[in-house]
């Protein structure tokens, strides 16, 4: 073998090591981004909803908006949620078909799958983006708070589109590693691995962590 043969062999490997790297941090700061907004809604909402109930137990008098501001509060959560859910392998899965498989046809299938709904999240993301802007050209309004409809509505967009980067970066992960990836730092153990008649674990063509 050539020296400019090596070079390439040894370039691959630290190409394919720089694209990871690149794509781990942008998981980490879409990670601290999703943990922000649902982490702050859940906290928000509980403050909220525990002063209203003191102030009407201590002055017969709740903080006006309480329930309006929780219900906003819930759309958000849930649906920037469905990104938070594939980032960390969370979510609902029908893995009928999946769980029979092995090796690379179960690691084909992840692959389709993947692609398959981050093709979905972003049409969603689309379609509710046009909603959000028919919503703002309506102006529509909140009934106690009177807080724009589309302002609260944007987290259905922003969910999808973060749910749908994570089965892309899911997706890529697989393609460049040895190993299955049920989300981008979710690798599948030994066991989520089907067993045979026999109790044995079918595992892939190449070890786990290796």
């Amino acid at each position: 073998m050539t020296q400019k043969e090596n070079a390439h062999t040894h370039d691959a490997p630290a190409r394919g090591n720089a694209v990871l790297s690149v794509l781990n941090a942008i998981d980490i700061g879409l990670g601290w981004l999703e943990r922000v907004i649902v982490g702050g809604s859940v906290l928000v909402m509980a403050l909220l909803m525990s002063c209203h109930v003191v102030g009407n137990l201590l002055f017969d008098r709740g903080i006006p908006g309480t329930y309006e501001v929780t219900e906003m509060l819930i759309v958000v959560m849930t649906f920037v949620g469905v990104g938070y859910a594939a980032r960390n392998a969370r979510h609902i899965s029908m893995s009928a078909i999946y769980d029979q498989l092995s090796g690379r046809l179960r690691k084909a299938l992840l692959i389709v799958i993947c692609l398959g709904t981050a093709a979905l999240m972003f049409y969603f993301a689309f379609k509710s983006a046009e909603y959000v802007v028919e919503l703002q050209g309506r102006g529509r309004v909140s009934s106690s708070l009177h807080v724009p409809i589309w302002i609260i509505n944007l987290a259905l967009p922003i969910g999808f589109t973060l749910a749908g980067v994570q089965y892309l970066l899911t997706t890529i992960r697989n393609l460049m590693s040895d190993d299955i990836y049920r989300s981008f730092t979710e690798k599948e153990e030994y066991s989520d691995v089907p067993l045979d008649e026999s109790g044995t674990t079918h595992a892939p063509d190449e070890p786990y962590g290796v």
